[in-house]
């Protein structure tokens, strides 16, 4: 069955900023499925506007900085 986003239903968002960007924490439940953390990296482009990036490795500040968005993600599952 391919993806379909009309299922994809966003339970929570949060969002910290990072140096040249923000890094959102959100839960996600597919299909009634069950809930599932998502964590993405955004960054500006030369005209401010926010694109999606790998997430990759994050430094000490900002693990730091979204682990209490986590921890708030964690209770609403």
């Amino acid at each position: 069955m391919p993806y379909d986003s009309s299922l994809d239903d966003q339970i929570f968002a949060k969002e910290r900023e990072v140096e040249n960007g923000k890094i959102v924490v959100s839960d996600y439940s597919y299909n009634n499925g069950p809930k599932k953390i998502q964590i993405i990296r955004e960054i500006k482009d030369r005209e401010g506007k926010f694109n999606f990036a790998k997430l990759g490795r994050m430094s000490k500040d900002e693990l730091q900085g979204i682990l209490p968005l986590i921890q708030e993600a964690l209770t609403i599952m």
